[in-house]
C-alpha cells in the first residue's frame, strides 16, 4: 500500500458526506413530493456497505463502499390504476483501491517490460520498441532509410515523435497467468486513462480514475439504480393489465450465475468478475413492460402474456477495464493492448520467422495490426431492443415460452479493415491505410451484432423427493466468434444453451440436526451448433470456443442461532477448461441493523490454454509465407497462449491468479 491509512481516511471523509447528502437528499425530496398525496405509503431503506478483498501476491483489490438507497412509495388507487407505485434506488460508490493500492492499479501502475524473443538475438527477451524493425535491434540496425524509431515508424524514446509510444507503465499481456512460453505477446498500458491514453478505446473502454473510483457517477446516471412507475389496470373480464415503465431491471430467467433468457439487462462484471448476485451486477436500462395477466383460464390455472421494450440506448457489458481488479477473461486488456498497436505501434514476442531458429519479437507501426475502434450502436428505434414472454402454470409446473430480439453486449471482432503493409516498400510508413483489406490480417473493429433468440423456461415441485426443479433453454442467431478459418478472422454461429437447477432442503444431522440446509446445483451447456475446427501442420485452426461445453455449481447453505449465523460454500466448475471456483463464506447478523461477510474466492485447476495465433496466416504474401504456403491458405496452426487462449480458458480458467480473502460489512440506517 502507498498511502497510510489515516491519508486515505482523509481523503475519503468528503466523498462519504457526498454520497450520504445526495441520496439522502433526493429521498427527502421524492417524500415531500409525494407526501402531498393522501393516502400513499412510503418506504425508505438505506444501506451502507464496505467490501475489502484482499488478492494473492496483490495485496488490495477493493475497498468499495456502497450507500444504497432504496425507496418505495404505494400511492393506492390512481385513475385507472388500482394500485400505483413509484419505486426509487439509488447507489452511489466510492473505490479506494485505485488511491491506496496504486502502484497495482492506479497512477503508478506498470513498469518498463521486456518481450520474449526465441531467436536469441540479440538476447532471449528485448524491451518494448526493441524488436525486428528497430534501429537498436542488430537484425535490423544496418538497414537505411529507418523513419524515426523503427523500421515500422514506432519509437519508443523520442518524446517528440509523432508516434511516441514509451516503455513505461506497460504490462506484458497475460502475465499474471502464464508465461509466453514461445508465444506472442505484447506491452498493454495499465494506467487510468487521464494518466495513460494508450490503447483507450473511445466511449468503451476509456475510464479515468475518477470515472473507476465513482462508477455509478457517469453520464449514463448509474447512480439511479432504478426509477420507476408500476400498477395494473383491471379489466372487465377480471383480467388485469399490469404496465412499468422507467430505468430497471428484468428478470427473465429461473437460474443464477450464468444467463441462458436473462439477457435484457447488460452486466458489470468489473464489480467482482462473475461471482456477485446478477441483482449487483445488472445494469438497469430504461424499459417498458406490459402485462396481459388473464388469471385462470379453462386450461391453464394462470397464464400471461408480456411485453418488454427497452428503449434505452444500447450498452454492452462492462468487461473491465485493464488496469482494474476484475477483467473477465482478461479481455479488457487484449482489446486495450490492440488498440495501443493500432494507434501507436508496438513489439510483438515471438512473432518473424528469419528462417533461424526460433522466431525474432517484431516492431509493428501504427495502422498496420490491432483494433482501430468500437462501433457503439448510437439510438436508433432500430437499434431498441423487443421481447415477448407467455408465462403461466398448470397443476402446479410454472413455465414460459420467450423470444427477444437484441444486440449482443459482448465485442465481435471483424476483420478485414483496411490497414498498411509495412512491407511495401521494406522500412516505408504509409500515410494512408490501404484501400483494400488484407486477408487474415489481425486488425478489427469491434462490433455488436444483432441476435435473434427464442426459448423458453420450466419450473416443477417434485414433493416425492423434496426438490424444485428449473429448467432453462435458449437457441440464438446471429451471436459472433473468432474463427482463423475465414477471412475476417470471425464467423456467426447458431448457439444452444440450457440450465438445469435443482433446489433442495436437506438434513445433515452431524452438522445440524434442527435446521435443513438449503442445497441447490446447477449444470449450464453450450453448443456452439455452427462450429468450426480444422488440424493444420503445426496445430488446431477455427473456433477457440469449445463446441460442448458445461460448467456445473453448487451451493450448500446452513443455518445457524435462529438464522442469524448462516455458512455456505458455492462452487463452480468448467469441464472443458478443467478450473474450478471454491467460494466458503459466513454472514453473521449480529444487530438486526449490522451484517458481516468473512469469505474467501479461491480457484484452482489447468488454468490457460493454448491455440492458434495467427502468426501464420500469411497476410502479406509473399513476404509473410512459410515456406509453401499459397497466399490464400490461412493459418498453419503455429499458437500460443495469447491472444485466443482465453476462450479455451474460460473465465474461471482466466482468474486462476485472482484468489481473494474478502470482508464484507453492511449496515441498516
Amino acid at each position: 500500500m502507498n498511502k497510510s491509512a489515516e491519508t486515505y481516511r482523509g481523503s475519503f471523509r468528503p466523498v462519504s458526506a457526498g454520497l450520504v447528502t445526495l441520496a439522502v437528499g433526493l429521498g427527502h425530496s421524492v417524500i415531500a413530493v409525494a407526501g402531498e398525496i393522501p393516502g400513499g405509503d412510503t418506504r425508505v431503506d438505506v444501506v451502507y456497505e464496505n467490501a475489502t478483498f484482499a488478492r494473492r501476491d496483490v495485496g488490495l483489490s477493493k475497498f468499495r463502499n456502497t450507500l444504497k438507497v432504496d425507496i418505495d412509495r404505494r400511492l393506492g388507487r390512481r385513475g385507472a390504476f388500482d394500485d400505483f407505485a413509484l419505486n426509487l434506488k439509488l447507489r452511489g460508490t466510492f473505490d479506494g483501491v485505485y488511491r491506496i493500492n496504486d502502484d497495482e492499479f492506479g497512477k503508478r501502475a506498470g513498469r518498463p517490460v521486456q518481450l520474449e524473443n526465441t531467436v536469441g538475438i540479440p538476447g532471449p527477451t528485448v524491451p518494448h520498441g526493441g524488436g525486428l524493425g528497430s534501429p537498436t535491434n542488430p537484425l535490423t540496425a544496418g538497414l537505411a532509410g529507418l523513419p524515426g524509431g523503427g523500421a515500422f515508424g514506432f519509437n519508443s524514446t523520442n518524446p517528440t515523435a509523432p508516434r511516441f509510444n514509451p516503455n513505461e507503465g506497460l504490462a506484458v499481456l497475460g502475465e499474471h497467468l502464464h508465461r509466453t512460453d514461445g508465444g506472442v505477446a505484447f506491452a498493454v498500458p495499465v494506467r487510468p486513462c487521464n494518466v495513460d491514453s494508450r490503447g483507450c478505446i473511445d466511449d468503451y473502454l476509456d475510464a479515468d480514475r475518477q470515472e473507476l473510483e465513482f462508477p455509478e457517477f457517469n453520464d449514463r446516471w448509474d447512480f439511479i439504480r432504478e426509477a420507476y412507475f408500476a400498477g395494473t389496470i383491471p379489466l372487465e373480464s377480471g383480467a388485469g393489465l399490469f404496465l412499468k415503465i422507467g430505468k430497471q431491471q428484468v428478470v427473465w430467467g429461473r437460474t443464477d450465475l450464468f444467463r441462458v433468457l436473462d439477457v435484457i439487462n447488460p452486466v458489470d462484471f468489473s464489480r467482482n468478475n462473475i461471482y456477485d448476485e446478477l441483482e449487483d451486477i445488472r445494469i438497469p436500462m430504461w424499459i417498458a413492460q406490459a402485462e396481459y395477466r388473464a388469471g385462470p383460464t379453462e386450461t391453464f390455472d394462470d397464464l400471461n402474456f408480456a411485453v418488454v421494450w427497452n428503449f434505452d440506448k444500447f450498452r454492452p457489458h462492462n468487461i473491465g477495464q485493464c488496469g482494474t481488479p476484475n477483467v473477465i477473461l482478461d479481455a479488457g486488456c487484449f482489446l486495450r493492448g490492440m488498440k495501443n498497436l493500432w494507434d501507436n505501434g508496438g513489439t510483438v514476442a515471438n512473432f518473424a520467422n528469419l528462417g533461424l531458429p526460433g522466431l525474432a519479437a517484431t516492431d509493428f507501426g501504427p495502422n498496420q495490426i490491432g483494433v482501430r475502434r468500437a462501433h457503439l450502436p448510437s439510438w436508433s428505434l432500430k437499434n431498441t431492443q423487443l421481447g415477448i414472454k407467455l408465462e403461466g402454470q398448470k397443476s402446479g409446473v410454472g413455465f414460459s415460452l420467450n423470444a427477444l430480439t437484441y444486440r449482443s453486449q459482448l465485442p465481435s471482432l471483424r476483420g478485414g479493415i483496411p490497414a498498411n503493409n509495412p512491407f511495401d516498400p521494406v522500412g516505408a510508413v504509409d500515410t494512408v491505410p490501404q484501400p483494400h483489406p488484407y486477408p487474415f490480417l489481425i486488425a478489427f473493429d469491434i462490433h455488436f451484432p444483432r441476435v435473434h433468440l427464442i426459448g423458453g423456461s420450466m419450473d416443477l415441485q417434485v414433493d416425492a423427493i423434496k426438490s424444485v426443479f428449473r429448467l432453462e433453454a435458449a437457441l440464438t442467431k446471429g451471436e459472433e466468434f473468432p474463427n482463423g478459418l475465414r477471412e475476417r478472422l470471425f464467423s456467426e454461429s447458431r448457439v444452444f444453451r440450457y440450465v438445469i437447477g435443482w433446489d433442495r432442503p436437506t438434513f445433515i444431522p452431524f452438522l445440524n440436526k434442527d435446521r435443513a440446509f438449503l442445497i441447490s446445483a446447477q449444470l449450464f451447456g453450450q453448443h456452439l451448433l455452427d462450429h468450426e475446427l480444422e488440424q493444420r501442420p503445426l496445430g488446431k485452426v477455427g473456433m477457440p470456443d469449445w463446441k460442448y461445453n458445461n460448467i456445473a455449481t453448487l451451493l450448500v447453505k446452513g443455518f445457524y442461532r435462529s438464522d442469524r449465523v448462516s455458512p455456505q460454500v458455492i462452487m463452480a466448475h468448467d469441464v472443458r477448461a478443467r478450473a474450478t471456483a471454491i467460494a466458503p463464506s459466513v454472514d453473521w447478523l449480529v444487530t438486526d441493523k449490522l451484517k458481516l461477510t468473512v469469505g474467501a474466492n479461491v480457484k484452482v485447476g489447468r488454468g490457460a490454454r493454448k491455440f492458434d495465433d495467427c502468426r501464420t496466416c500469411n497476410p502479406f504474401h509473399p513476404f509473410s509465407a512459410s515456406p509453401g504456403q499459397g497466399p490464400t491458405d490461412g493459418s498453419l496452426g503455429l499458437g500460443g497462449f495469447e491472444p485466443l487462449g482465453r476462450f479455451r480458458s474460460g473465465p474461471i480458467g482466466m482468474a486462476q491468479k485472482e484468489d481473494e480473502l474478502q470482508f464484507t460489512l453492511q449496515y441498516a440506517f
